[in-house]
């Protein structure tokens, strides 16, 4: 058995990471190693892998997409599969029949909008018969905003309108956001008359009166995987997704430099701040939460994700957004001190 025991003795079982050795994905191993579990760091590349320099234990497998049989004895002793290799575009499309073959959770990171919905409308069948749960963009963007909306949704079964505010005070990309970019280029939707549309071109500017440090900032309407997720179970009539301009200049200009690790975690020094607005006639409902590097962040949310399917009595099979299956207050609530809510 390929188990760990933490302090109360209860074994923890072997959580798989394809695309470890990537920025995000090593984040991912150091917050499935601090909760005890036992990582299985898979990649396309031995000596990227070797260059983590992960801890000892850490078993590393090197499988590319296209090998099913490589795949398949790399996921043959874990319990759940996090998918971190971007352009989840490329990837999502040979791993999520990985994990539903093997049986096992599959969860990503993306935030890509025709992945997301991809997986959605090719795996839900699959996954539900195999008794699979499979969570497709679960981190910063993506996972937090429909966590947030479900938070202050609350026991509103449906709302007039969603409005989710994110603020950066800059953005230093990875080089697997910077490929990703150049390969996701499809026009973005959101939720306009209660399904799933087109965002209009060009996209909605205004200024967003965010709590201190950020007050007002210049934002664009710019939706993320939450709209995938939000459209799948919440009932609203629109949904408005902005993000503030000044990390987007960063973004765009191409000498701007890799994170930089600030702190013995590896968070870089960027802060950000999401504001969600709820509205049904004239109630108004609210939610926020605040912390360090998106990439960072993204570990606890994914590892706290796969930590509750595994501990479930009941597991459901199905493609799910996190708020269809999870707790959403709770959830946010497990994850302080890397989210201050």
């Amino acid at each position: 058995m390929n188990d760990r025991f933490d302090a109360a003795g209860i074994s923890k079982p072997a959580i798989a990471v394809y695309g470890a050795a990537g920025h995000t994905g090593r984040f991912v191993i150091r917050e499935l190693l601090r909760r005890g579990f036992v990582a299985i760091a898979i990649g396309r590349d031995a000596e990227k892998l070797a260059a983590a320099e992960f801890p000892a234990g850490v078993r590393h497998e090197v499988a590319t997409l296209g090998d099913s049989a490589a795949l398949a004895g790399a996921l043959g002793r874990a319990s759940a599969l996090i998918n971190c290799a971007g352009p989840f575009l490329d990837t999502a499309e040979f791993l999520v029949p990985a994990a539903l073959q093997a049986r096992i959770p599959y969860l990503d990171v993306t935030a890509e909008q025709p992945s997301a919905r991809a997986t959605f409308e090719r795996y839900s069948a699959a996954a539900e018969e195999a008794g699979v749960a499979v969570i497709p963009a679960m981190g910063f963007y993506g996972g937090l905003g429909d966590l947030l909306t479900t938070a202050a949704m609350g026991d509103w079964t449906n709302a007039d309108e969603a409005r989710v505010a994110i603020a950066l005070d800059s953005w230093h990309p990875t080089e697997g956001t910077r490929v990703t970019g150049l390969r996701n280029t499809a026009r973005r939707v959101t939720i306009a008359e209660g399904r799933l549309q087109h965002l209009p071109d060009p996209a909605q500017n205004s200024v967003w009166p965010f709590a201190a440090p950020f007050g007002a900032q210049e934002m664009v309407e710019l939706p993320f995987t939450e709209a995938i997720l939000i459209g799948s179970h919440l009932q609203l009539t629109e949904l408005h997704s902005y993000l503030n301009t000044a990390p987007l200049r960063d973004l765009r200009d191409v000498t701007t430099p890799a994170p930089v690790a600030t702190d013995a975690s590896g968070r870089s020094a960027q802060r950000f701040l999401v504001e969600v607005e709820i509205r049904r006639g004239d109630d108004v409902r609210r939610a926020a939460a605040r912390g360090q590097d998106i990439y960072a962040v993204t570990a606890p949310l994914v590892v706290e994700a796969v930590e509750r399917i595994l501990n479930s009595e009941k597991q459901r099979g199905g493609v799910f957004a996190p708020g269809a299956v999870f707790d959403a207050r709770d959830f946010l609530a497990a994850l302080g001190p890397d989210l201050a809510l």
